[in-house]
């Protein structure tokens, strides 16, 4: 059954985009139909970080009733299948965001999965992308602020009524003037999904214009990755609960090896 995920974070600067983008095109390696949905319209980062920056139909044009939702769809050449937003600020003025979620419904029937990239706090896109969403997924790193601004998300989410997937936490690297992760599960009081760990593949695969998991396959970050969307197909991946880990075994978890 189709599922559209809305990939949240309270935060900028958290990694949201690039963890969106990764969990399309694992997705789509593992042989599910995704199309990514850049929702963050004022200041989108979906194409950009993909190579395609600029394209003739965006999201902005089929919310503006200047274009059918399938003529801002294109394929990557990882085969997963985007829709950005335009980097153009004068083709925001004529948006409405009351269509969106109607539009979601629409992608969602010619698809297996729509992912959600969501501008980050609290303002009218990203409740709008709650809205529009089955199922929401937090994305933070371990610094307070952040961790803090992802309750305040869920705390929203809750309050209409959406569910949570669970959280993705990000640029982890087990240093002292982080939140622990029990101390991070403990404060969010939801399921975390995967630890994606502080990784220079993931910026050199920004660089090249592509998902981390094509570019560097056996990067600690790619494989975590991996781990994260199996568990959103339902496979039955090892996960120790953070809180139980000793030292090693918080180690291990961090790179996606256990």
């Amino acid at each position: 059954m189709a599922k559209i995920y809305a990939v949240i974070s309270g935060k900028g600067g958290v990694g949201k985009t690039t963890t969106t983008i990764n969990l399309g095109t694992s997705l789509n390696y593992l042989g599910e139909d995704v199309v990514i949905v850049d929702a963050n319209l004022t200041t989108p980062n979906v194409g950009i970080q993909l190579g395609a920056p600029i394209v003739p139909v965006t999201l902005n044009h089929v919310l503006s009733n200047q274009a059918k939702f399938e003529e801002a769809i294109y394929e990557h050449e990882s085969g997963t299948k985007v829709m950005p937003a335009s980097l153009s600020l004068r083709e925001t003025e004529k948006i409405d965001y009351k269509k969106f979620p109607e539009l979601m419904k629409k992608v969602k029937k010619i698809t297996s999965f729509v992912l959600i990239d969501s501008a980050a706090g609290l303002g009218e896109e990203a409740r709008t992308a709650i809205d529009a969403c089955d199922e929401i997924i937090i994305v933070t790193n371990p610094e307070m602020s952040a961790v803090t601004d992802a309750l305040k998300t869920i705390k929203l989410a809750e309050e209409k009524g959406k569910p949570i997937a669970g959280v993705i936490l990000t640029r982890y690297r087990g240093k002292n003037y982080e939140m622990s992760i029990p101390n991070i599960r403990d404060m969010l009081e939801i399921p975390i999904l995967g630890i994606i760990p502080e990784d220079d593949a993931i910026r050199e695969s920004q660089a090249l214009k592509n998902a981390v998991i094509h570019t560097h396959p056996r990067s600690k970050a790619a494989k975590t990755y991996f781990n994260i969307s199996k568990r959103i197909l339902g496979e039955d991946v090892d996960f120790v609960d953070p809180k139980n880990l000793g030292l090693v075994g918080r180690f291990l978890q961090s790179i996606g090896l256990r």
